[in-house]
């Protein structure tokens, strides 16, 4: 399987952030009283965004930002950032990036992190070390297709104190930016628990469910910013073989919810063996489709070509095959440091 990635104002936004969540910058604002999720854009092409953690939005987005080909920008940002102590929330780098956009007239994706692909877990302490929550975390083995990584972690959502813990979360979250934000993501959904040294009991079926549950309840608490998981991979699954695959789009499907993924690698065989015919089937009839591409993927080459993936490639495969919205692109893509066109 293939695991990856992140290392991990107060003034209401401006309506152009409650306007097609993936759509141009400059579109038109939606009517004060529409309610309902962003639809699924026509555009031919995707909108393109940034893709940065919390820490380095001064560093590497900043300098990016202004430009007229970018629409926005995702941060991912941990659970800890979020709540440094049981209930006690910290909504304060959120605040502050959005004051940065809001005269910009540029839009704001938020990706809340549960799990992290090197240690330490940047999870709230109360959960690792209040027996209520049988130790908060899981040991995970990471391998981002290029070579074992090291040891990570990610949040026991399967135990139910855990996840009743990271949906106070989301609706503290949404009682603050429901509305004010172009989208909400969760993290991917592949992960490898190292059930060897595993304490939580995880289990395929309780991850998949617990999974699916928190998506259902992002849904329920952000009824005007678009809520959107990430699904690429299924532990314990290849080709569909328990049908999580399946589940996962027709749940998405029947309840509103957004879909997307950590990575466009055009025509991949594992790709191609899981998420991806997922994408092609469902194209247009998701609440929003938010793909990404993510540093690792400007290593990999295209098999038909032999070449490193071009950009016009990524686009291209990521709008008319697996019909996105939007595409989040890592701040090292190398045309983001070309001028742009005129």
């Amino acid at each position: 399987m293939v695991i990856k990635r992140v290392a991990a104002g107060l003034g209401l936004l401006m309506a152009t952030t409650l306007t097609g969540a993936c759509g141009a910058a400059t579109a038109a604002p939606a009517p004060a009283s529409d309610k309902s999720a962003t639809p699924v854009s026509d555009k031919k092409n995707a909108a393109n965004y940034l893709y940065a953690s919390i820490g380095d939005f001064d560093t590497t987005v900043k300098p990016l930002i202004d430009r007229p080909d970018v629409a926005g920008v995702q941060i991912v940002v941990p659970w800890k950032t979020l709540e440094r102590k049981k209930n006690q929330y910290d909504f304060s780098q959120i605040d502050q990036v959005l004051n940065y956009l809001q005269p910009r007239h540029k839009k704001l994706f938020v990706q809340v992190q549960d799990r992290f692909f090197a240690l330490p877990a940047r999870l709230p302490n109360y959960l690792l070390t209040d027996p209520e929550y049988h130790g908060g975390a899981a040991p995970t083995k990471n391998d981002n297709g290029l070579g074992a990584g090291p040891p990570g972690a990610i949040a026991a959502q399967w135990i139910p104190q855990v996840r009743d813990r990271f949906q106070h979360l989301l609706k503290a979250l949404a009682q603050r930016f429901d509305g004010r934000l172009a989208g909400v993501n969760l993290p991917e959904t592949s992960t490898e628990v190292d059930t060897s040294k595993d304490h939580t009991g995880f289990t395929n079926d309780s991850y998949f469910n617990a999974e699916l549950d928190n998506m259902a309840y992002g849904k329920k608490v952000f009824t005007r910013t678009p809520f959107v998981q990430y699904v690429n991979f299924w532990p314990g699954e290849w080709n569909n073989s328990h049908d999580y695959m399946g589940r996962t789009f027709a749940f998405a499907k029947s309840h509103g919810i957004g879909l997307g993924g950590p990575d466009i690698l055009p025509n991949r065989p594992a790709q191609m063996q899981n998420s991806y015919p997922f994408f092609k089937r469902y194209r247009g009839q998701l609440a929003i489709v938010a793909m990404a591409v993510q540093e690792p993927d400007f290593q990999y080459s295209n098999p038909q070509t032999k070449k490193p993936y071009t950009r016009q490639e990524f686009t291209d495969f990521g709008t008319n095959t697996l019909g996105a919205n939007c595409i989040f692109w890592a701040t090292s893509a190398p045309w983001l440091h070309q001028p742009t066109a005129q």
